[in-house]
């Protein structure tokens, strides 16, 4: 079974015709399909052309959050109650063309876990487009995965990707990266991106510097999690050992008669030992908490994460 989990937020006047698209586009492919609606807390009559296409269409499941909690919650409601083995996100505004989900479909059959969506000529304003390129390739620095769209909301994933998946904040931007992070195979495929005919984009400025600081957060729990000392105590010895050098210098003036009391950088050796025990410190507590929470999940839900396949 294919589900097809569709965010809403206002978009009153395009998820009948959006509807309409998914069965022309996956119908051919004879194989049962249903569609996951979830209202993120619309105002206008989103929620009422929802229930009319529920009651219409007997593949149609439509969830209503209680206010707006932002696209990472619908996505994560959604992923919670779509009983497909494979699972399609789509915005639900239908610049993100359902025609393409056959392809994407083809392109995890080849051996992906994961398969996103790359809008290669994005029909939005410039102010929109050249804010993206600097995220997308600040995230690929930094995450290290390279992927060239990773705002796009068309994607395909397997169902166990989705499975177990915590998203919050922003997060649901991130979700190639932290499948990456999760030793799932991930690959990007060039679609099909419209212009926008309804409705009003509500990505902003604030959206971009928010993504930032999801992406450390997504960073430091995909290659920190189960080793924080690594992070804390190399920063720690660094900055230990910065500070022991300059005092050592300053050591080494004094007794050559130089006074040193009324020095900076007395201050800046001593701050920067003193930091890089506090940075070590907090490494050994992270690790002995981590440490815990192994114990009692025990260590068969975290050997699953990395294992691909056994033969039996």
């Amino acid at each position: 079974m294919i589900s097809v989990v569709v965010p809403v937020h206002d978009e009153e006047r395009t998820v009948a015709l959006l509807y309409d698209e998914l069965e022309s586009a996956l119908q051919p492919l004879d194989q049962p399909w249903e569609a996951v609606f979830v209202d993120d807390g619309s105002t206008d009559g989103s929620y009422s052309a929802l229930t009319r296409l529920h009651d219409a269409q007997d593949n149609v499941r439509v969830i209503r959050l209680r206010r707006n909690f932002g696209k990472a919650a619908a996505l994560a409601a959604g992923f919670a109650h779509a009983e497909g083995d494979v699972v399609v996100t789509i915005d639900a505004d239908l610049q993100d063309d359902p025609a393409e989900i056959p392809r994407l479909l083809a392109k995890l059959d080849e051996g992906f876990d994961l398969v996103s969506g790359w809008k290669t000529q994005r029909r939005d304003p410039l102010t929109r487009r050249v804010p993206s390129k600097i995220f997308n390739w600040v995230t690929g620095r930094v995450s290290g995965l390279r992927l060239h769209d990773l705002n796009c909301g068309l994607k395909a994933y397997r169902a166990e990707v989705v499975e177990g998946l915590r998203l919050y904040g922003e997060l649901h931007r991130f979700i190639p990266v932290l499948a990456y992070y999760r030793g799932y195979r991930v690959a990007e495929l060039p679609v099909n991106h419209r212009p926008r005919e309804h409705g009003r984009s509500r990505y902003g400025v604030e959206r971009y510097i928010r993504g930032f600081l999801d992406l450390l957060t997504v960073s430091f729990i995909g290659r920190y999690r189960y080793r924080p000392l690594h992070l804390f105590g190399g920063l720690g010895l660094a900055l230990g050992a910065i500070g022991f050098g300059v005092l050592v210098y300053l050591t080494i003036d004094k007794l050559m008669g130089h006074a040193i009391g009324q020095r900076p950088l007395l201050i800046l050796g001593v701050l920067l030992v003193v930091v890089g025990l506090q940075f070590f410190s907090l490494g050994l507590i992270s690790e002995l908490i981590t440490s815990q929470h192994e114990e009692r999940a025990g260590a068969r839900e975290r050997t699953e994460l990395h294992v691909d396949d056994v033969l039996s």
